[in-house]
């Protein structure tokens, strides 16, 4: 097998597992009692996975994130002791219609 065949189908299966994490929109919120040492270690892995932080809540223990499917699943397991909770960031009305 010629080298630039072996980069380039090295290259396709890396872009095809990547394409395989989709980005969700979620809210992640803690328990007020929860270290702040849990969220710090949430947001960094939210962060080395690629994800983007959008927003720090002041009202609430919580964030907002981009995120890839398979960190929430990390994130989930790193604040099951505090009772994380992981919810998807959707539009919401008060009255029907859109």
């Amino acid at each position: 097998m010629k080298p630039i065949t072996a980069i380039t189908a090295a290259l396709a299966l890396l872009s095809g597992a990547a394409a395989l994490d989709i980005q969700k929109s979620v809210i992640i919120s803690y328990p007020p009692e929860t270290p702040d040492s849990v969220m710090t270690q949430a947001k960094k892995a939210v962060i080395d996975a690629g994800g983007i932080i959008t927003h720090e809540y002041k009202m609430i223990k919580g964030f907002a994130a981009k995120v890839g499917e398979k960190v929430l699943e990390t994130v989930s397991a790193m604040g099951a002791k505090y009772q994380v909770l992981v919810e998807e960031d959707v539009e919401v009305h008060a009255v029907g219609g859109l």
